[in-house]
């Protein structure tokens, strides 16, 4: 007789989960080829054959007043999708990222029975630490992708297994900054800074115009400079477009790309970038960077007081320091962000000693992720979906 097909829920609430979303599918798939996988997805999950009841941008709101505005719409979805999940109970859920809509989803489903696995720790290390305690009550393992993180979980006896990060396994080791202008058609030596104002479009909203006086800040000082900025959809390039417009820079010499913002910031002599994951992605591909975030005042003096770290940057917090500048807020004004991109250029040492911190954060995170996670995820289902798992070849 068969093993019946593994079924396998997920959600992924940005665009950093679809991508750790969709190596963990296409993972899995090689193990266990005809398992199915559905629930909340983006276009690269959807591309490995997930079944999106939800579009992932539904989800993708950060900031507590943000969230509150969307509240009912966020709300009605994880109630339907509670609803569908526990009608028909999938073999083990998959809560990847978006720990506020996920983890109250997942203790549902753990309670009921189903294996529970929660897929990248939520930065209990850096802020609302206390979380730690609802987590161990909703999952049955949680998957972590930066290696200070098992010790917090395993102190209190919360199953744990490091994976690294699917990023450093993807991008090259080596500096690719030729190849990537070859490929975009830019000179060797003109000037180029990239900019990454955010994948959401209520970061696009707090941080556009920002970015863009920042641009003309550094043309004024460095006409020759070009300006690529890799935008995730057409609703934030058009939010781009707007700020532009508003700004009267409609004019600067910038290319506003649909996606490949890997080879923009390989490209760029210096990156300016929203803190999120496109700070983890420009240390891998071992740029300078400054980093900068805006958010509504309300939600950022909520989220100061629960802070525990001196800096907001993926790329300062594994280095232990302040490796690249970070301007938060009132702080982030076009004239320090311009000033400190411009000073990048003029320091070579500096560029270097950069790059070798971002080189040993890159050999620690390449751990082969999404075969790492995909056997703790294996482990998890159920005796008959597992065996036959195990008799398909990796």
């Amino acid at each position: 007789m068969t093993a019946p097909a593994a079924r396998i829920a997920m959600v992924a609430g940005e665009a950093s989960g679809d991508l750790l979303g969709s190596h963990l599918i296409e993972a899995l798939r090689a193990r266990a080829p005809d398992a199915r996988f559905y629930g909340i997805g983006g276009p690269r999950m959807i591309g490995q054959g997930f079944d999106a009841w939800f579009p992932l941008e539904a989800l993708a709101v950060r900031g507590y007043v943000e969230v509150l505005k969307h509240y009912r719409k966020i709300s009605g979805i994880r109630k339907e999708l509670k609803r569908r999940l526990l009608a028909a109970p999938p073999d083990v859920f998959i809560g990847v990222d978006a720990p506020d809509f996920n983890l109250a989803l997942e203790r549902t489903l753990k309670r009921r029975g189903v294996p529970t696995v929660h897929y990248a720790g939520p930065s209990i290390w850096a802020w609302r630490g206390r979380r730690i305690h609802g987590i161990g009550k909703s999952v049955s393992r949680i998957l972590v992708l930066f290696p200070f993180e098992p010790a917090l979980y395993e102190k209190e006896h919360i199953p744990v297994t490091y994976v690294g990060h699917p990023l450093a396994d993807l991008l090259p080791l080596e500096d690719n900054r030729g190849e990537a202008r070859e490929l975009l058609g830019i000179p060797p030596e003109q000037p180029v800074f990239a900019l990454l104002p955010g994948s959401r479009q209520s970061e696009l909203r707090y941080m556009a115009d920002t970015f863009a006086e920042t641009a003309q800040l550094i043309h004024q000082k460095l006409p020759r400079a070009l300006f690529l900025a890799p935008l995730a959809t057409r609703e934030t390039r058009l939010l781009f477009e707007e700020a532009l417009y508003r700004c009267q820079a409609r004019e600067l010499p910038i290319r506003l790309l649909f996606g490949h913002a890997h080879e923009a910031m390989a490209a760029a002599d210096a990156v300016l970038v929203a803190s999120g994951t496109a700070t983890l992605e420009a240390a891998l591909l071992k740029r300078p960077m400054v980093i900068v975030y805006k958010m509504a005042p309300l939600s950022y003096r909520l989220m100061r007081r629960m802070g525990y770290l001196p800096y907001v940057g993926l790329p300062n917090i594994l280095a232990g320091g302040f490796v690249v500048p970070e301007f938060i807020q009132d702080d982030a004004t076009p004239e320090k962000l311009a000033q400190a991109l411009l000073n990048f250029l003029d320091d070579p040492e500096s560029r270097a000693r950069i790059g070798r911190v971002f080189r040993e954060i890159h050999l620690r995170l390449r751990q082969n992720t999404a075969e790492k996670a995909a056997g703790a995820v294996l482990a998890l289902l159920p005796d008959e979906a597992r065996e036959d798992a195990a008799a398909t070849p990796a």
